[in-house]
């Protein structure tokens, strides 16, 4: 991730660490099963996966396993985060293309290898970021992915997990400045409708990212230029002067202001002052250290949260616009339906939970319609009971998924493992690329 995109995953998570297990010895040398273990939430380290997964399946499989250490998890977590933390939404999307970018890098290493047929498998937030790893690679590859669905947008929004999110702060980052509210607003005609901006924000996202820093970089010089002039009691506590209304803070005038565009009106002071109230004490010097280097781009610097947490357990929860845009967002980066179907969905077995309050499946397309052909059980459990008490039922499907490979591919296994770029050329490039 660091070769095309140098500067935005944290130093301490750029090199990635993994724990190999094979055999001494295969019992078959033309078929050298192996797969990859990625962590659910919470797993930092190697030893869950190690004792639980990958030691049984080599014992009663013959099956060796690469466990992966997630970025921002274990020896790769970031001095300042504090445990599974993640200090912004934008360091998912960075967990999720380091791991599919290191998930390639490892299956070809395991070709070059004379490994196969291979395979991806993980739980809760890691089978979702093994399907999402399955996606891109173009060959026939075992898929297991294990109490994830089709997409995380859910899990953030409406899950059990979505109560462990500082809401507040995220609507009011949302809100809270001029120029970054009028940009997406070009995006959204009604509440509902933050959805399909949040999609698109990401689809356009170099064209966005590159506006949004220079309406925001605009705005700052503006309010630096005019906190220093007194501009009537009214203003005074923002430093903004009735003529220039761009400031990065929002004015005491806009509370009592309606916005109009087109057929929608707003009432701000429902919207905005009660729910998102933007204190005007200054930022802390150091809050930006717990920033990535995506988010400090985008961010407005009056961001803070409030004392207050947003319930979103009230019934009109759903239509706070914050909460659509994330849920586009999320839906167009995670969402299965925006990448390629693997090679062959019969290798696929996903397992999910009847009651899972984690990942919620209501209102979600079914794996079975986004690739035809995949296999999907379901236990009679919920999220934790389900990883607690059915790990032998995890390693069953594995197993199974790998009898399936093995029995379709048996011939296929080794050929055209050449690679067109040496571990030597790949060094170099990545070197010349952060010089």
């Amino acid at each position: 991730m660091e070769l095309h995109m140098p500067g935005v995953v944290p130093e301490e998570s750029q090199q990635a660490h993994f724990q190999l297990l094979i055999p001494n010895k295969w019992k078959n040398e033309k078929h050298k099963p192996i797969c990859i273990h990625l962590a659910g939430t919470g797993d930092h380290f190697f030893w869950r996966r190690r004792n639980f997964i990958a030691k049984p399946l080599l014992k009663d499989a013959n099956i060796g396993s690469i466990i992966l250490e997630n970025p921002f998890y274990g020896l790769r977590k970031p001095n300042n985060q504090t445990r599974s933390n993640l200090h912004n939404v934008s360091d998912i999307f960075v967990m999720g293309g380091c791991l599919i970018l290191e998930c390639l890098v490892l299956f070809h290493w395991c070709e070059r290898n004379g490994f196969g047929p291979l395979g991806v498998t993980g739980l809760s937030m890691g089978g979702h970021m093994a399907s999402l790893a399955a996606t891109n690679w173009p060959k026939p590859l075992v898929l297991v992915p294990c109490l994830s669905w089709s997409t995380a947008s859910a899990v953030f929004t409406t899950g059990v997990m979505s109560q462990s999110i500082n809401w507040d702060m995220l609507e009011t980052q949302y809100f809270s400045d001029g120029q970054y509210r009028e940009r997406l607003s070009k995006m959204v005609t009604v509440i509902d409708d933050a959805f399909s901006a949040g999609q698109s924000f990401i689809q356009n996202f170099n064209q966005s990212l590159q506006e949004l820093k220079e309406d925001i970089s605009d705005t700052r010089k503006i309010h630096a230029t005019e906190n220093s002039n007194t501009c009537g009691d009214k203003y005074e506590a923002q430093g903004i002067c009735p003529q220039e209304d761009s400031s990065i803070f929002l004015s005491k005038s806009l509370k009592n202001t309606k916005l109009d565009s087109e057929n929608l009106t707003i009432d701000a002071k429902d919207a905005l002052s009660q729910k998102v109230a933007i204190e005007t004490e200054e930022q802390s010097k150091d809050s930006g250290s717990t920033l990535t280097n995506l988010m400090k781009f985008i961010l407005p610097l009056s961001a803070q949260s409030k004392t207050d947490k947003i319930d979103i357990t009230k019934t009109n929860w759903w239509e706070r616009e914050a909460l659509q845009f994330m849920r586009g967002m999320m839906d167009e980066c995670t969402h299965l339906k925006n990448f390629s179907v693997p090679f062959d969905t019969s290798l696929i077995i996903a397992v999910c939970a009847k009651d899972d309050a984690y990942v919620p499946r209501e209102g979600c397309s079914s794996l079975e319609d986004i690739w035809p052909g995949a296999e999907v059980r379901y236990l009679d459990a919920g999220h934790v009971s389900a990883y607690v008490l059915h790990q032998k039922l995890f390693r069953s499907c594995i197993i199974e998924a790998f009898e399936r490979a093995k029995k379709i591919y048996e011939n296929d296994v080794g050929e055209g493992l050449k690679c067109d770029i040496t571990y030597e050329q790949l060094i170099k490039r990545y070197d010349k690329n952060i010089q």
